[in-house]
């Protein structure tokens, strides 16, 4: 089976063309919102075909869509070369090289500066052929036979642009079989995610959905024994996790959001939008919330869950478990990322050993412990509101692609020292309990201290992994905002290593990491 999805995959990538008939103006005008709604700054789109084929019809359209502006007025370009117009997100260059010799008759336009961050939209585009980049979508159009004056496009994606527009054929397909085809695209802030995107499908009605932008993850660099690290730390390579474990959670009654349509080669799914009330406000958890998105980890862990779940006829994913390579790997990504932010150097060879061997044996009863559905990333950003359902169906949950078969404090601890905002400890205290109690109502012989070690433990280990992760975002992926979230998971780490559990670690935090294992003073006050 993996064999055949992979040539599957393959046959998808090789297919950068896509032939649309336009039998009028008005499917001229759809495939060029589509266009338009895919395109990006930095983009190069390309128009060829003969004289009277249409290209600044098209074009036209296109800008107007770009621009936000159906009356907005569009000439050819063909006299003045280049035309420059304020998007709504980006600005465009509409350019008509019918009369140029070469591309060096560009320099005295400025292109390199004018086209740099634009949207930009090349006519004639064989006539300066060596000025324009290879990532690119080229548009050419021919009149159809007969004398219907119906017009047949011809897509062909290069370079980078051969997978998007593969993408966008294949969304286009989706959006027709599931009754969105008329719903306008809007891009949606990202997350911390380098390969998964967001975009929010509006209908004329109102209604909404979520598109979700998931292709196949690219195969990384071997880092552990020939394997990347998505494949050592248990990340899902393509979206067939998420989709498996979208049904599965519906099918227990939870809310996940409901799939109206998808392509699983492509990466792309239509998603139900839960919409964006949170489970946070201005003051931090609204403690009701954040008890109830506990009941439903209680609720969880306390259901017998299968390890092999369906996605589609004949596919299976199988849950990966949470195995010892993948914690390790998360906890070392503090001595790779985190220590060089803060000490500005790495640790020696002998204190990273050290490091990995007592988490190696810390990890042991986690290990030979109970293990249930780790959804992974189970916080606040991922958690909305849903007022309107009853009981445990308040909570929507999304993001859950990256889901293992490990401890159940994982996620609870997730919750309750949440990265991204402060839990107070009254509160994660609490929760705790209420936890514990749901437990053990469910199964009286639930073992409370147990847990408590493996919160302990594996909030920890959690906490360590995010350091590392926050100071990566910011070092290798620009995105120094994650770096106001250290001084709260360094609060959660030390809260943790004060756990007789973690008596060995917190000792070595102390001796090379001492800012996170603050030092109480024992000074008696003066008098």
């Amino acid at each position: 089976m993996a064999n055949g999805l992979a040539l599957k995959r393959e046959e998808y990538r090789l297919q950068p063309q896509w032939t649309v008939p336009l039998a009028d103006l008005a499917a001229t005008e759809r495939l060029a919102r589509a266009v338009a709604e895919e395109l990006r700054a930095g983009d190069l789109v390309t128009l060829s075909g003969d004289l009277g084929a249409g290209k600044t019809t098209f074009a036209r359209s296109i800008i107007r869509m770009l621009a936000a502006d159906p009356a907005l007025e569009v000439p050819s370009p063909t006299f003045t070369l280049m035309q420059v117009y304020d998007g709504a997100r980006n600005t465009i260059v509409h350019a008509d090289f019918y009369r140029l010799r070469s591309g060096d008759e560009l320099f005295e336009l400025g292109w390199d500066e004018a086209t740099e961050n634009a949207i930009t939209l090349v006519e004639w585009p064989e006539h300066a052929e060596d000025a324009l980049k290879s990532d690119r979508l080229d548009i050419r159009l021919d009149l159809a036979p007969g004398d219907s004056g119906a017009r047949i496009a011809f897509l062909t994606g290069s370079g980078a642009f051969a997978a998007r527009l593969s993408r966008l054929r294949a969304f286009q397909t989706i959006v027709e079989r599931s009754g969105w085809a008329d719903a306008t695209r809007l891009p949606m802030q990202g997350d911390a995610s380098v390969i998964r995107s967001y975009e929010r499908l509006w209908k004329p009605t109102g209604e909404t959905a979520l598109l979700m932008i998931s292709p196949p993850r690219p195969v990384g660099p071997p880092v552990r024994r020939g394997k990347p690290y998505t494949t050592v730390a248990k990340l899902a390579e393509t979206v067939h996790a998420f989709v498996a474990m979208d049904k599965a959670l519906r099918a227990l009654g939870f809310s996940a959001p409901q799939i109206f349509g998808e392509d699983l080669d492509a990466g792309l799914l239509i998603l139900e939008d839960l919409g964006s009330e949170p489970v946070i406000d201005a003051n931090g958890p609204i403690p009701e919330r954040y008890a109830e998105a506990t009941r439903v980890l209680a609720q969880l862990h306390g259901t017998t869950l299968p390890q092999v779940l369906p996605v589609a006829d004949g596919i299976d994913h199988a849950i990966p478990p949470y195995d010892q390579e993948a914690l390790l790997i998360e906890v070392e990504l503090l001595a790779d990322w985190y220590v060089p932010h803060i000490m500005g150097n790495q640790l020696s060879g002998s204190a990273r050993a050290e490091f990995v061997n007592l988490w190696t044996d810390a990890l042991q009863e986690i290990l030979s412990g109970p293990t249930t559905w780790v959804l992974r990333d189970y916080h606040s950003p991922n958690l909305i509101w849903l007022p309107k359902r009853e009981g445990l169906a308040r909570v929507g949950l999304i993001d859950f692609q990256d889901a293992v078969l490990g401890s159940p404090a994982y996620d609870v601890a997730s919750l309750l020292q949440d990265a991204r905002i402060s839990v107070p400890p009254d509160l994660e205290l609490k929760l705790i309990g209420l936890y514990a109690r749901e437990r053990r109502a469910a199964d009286p012989a639930f073992n409370v201290a147990g847990f408590a070690r493996a919160y302990a433990i594996m909030g920890a280990q959690r906490a360590t992994k995010i350091l590392g992760i926050f100071a990566r975002l910011d070092r290798r992926d620009g995105k120094p905002h994650y770096l106001k979230h250290l001084p709260r998971i360094e609060a959660y780490l030390a809260r943790n290593l004060a756990h007789p559990a973690l008596a060995n670690l917190k000792a070595w935090y102390a001796n090379y990491l001492p800012r996170l294992v603050p030092v109480a003073d024992d000074t008696p006050p003066s008098t």
